[in-house]
């Protein structure tokens, strides 16, 4: 797996990564931004997402190496 900053390329994973940081948001964890935009916790974790403030992973595709830790 490989841990990104940048928004996802696919619009799948980026929806996946926007979903579950609005999810924790709504559980109320505090933004990462100084001064969102929005209150509304979508809003807030695409904004979070844009600026590469949120940590991901995105698996390995079947058949890839897996690099030894």
């Amino acid at each position: 797996m490989t841990v990104r900053k940048t928004a996802p390329d696919s619009q799948f994973a980026y929806v996946v990564v926007a979903s579950r940081r609005a999810r924790q948001l709504m559980a109320g964890a505090p933004p990462l931004l100084e001064n969102p935009k929005s209150r509304q916790p979508t809003r807030v974790a695409q904004q979070e997402l844009k600026k590469g403030l949120l940590e991901f992973e995105i698996p390995s595709e079947p058949g890839e190496e897996q690099e030894e830790e």
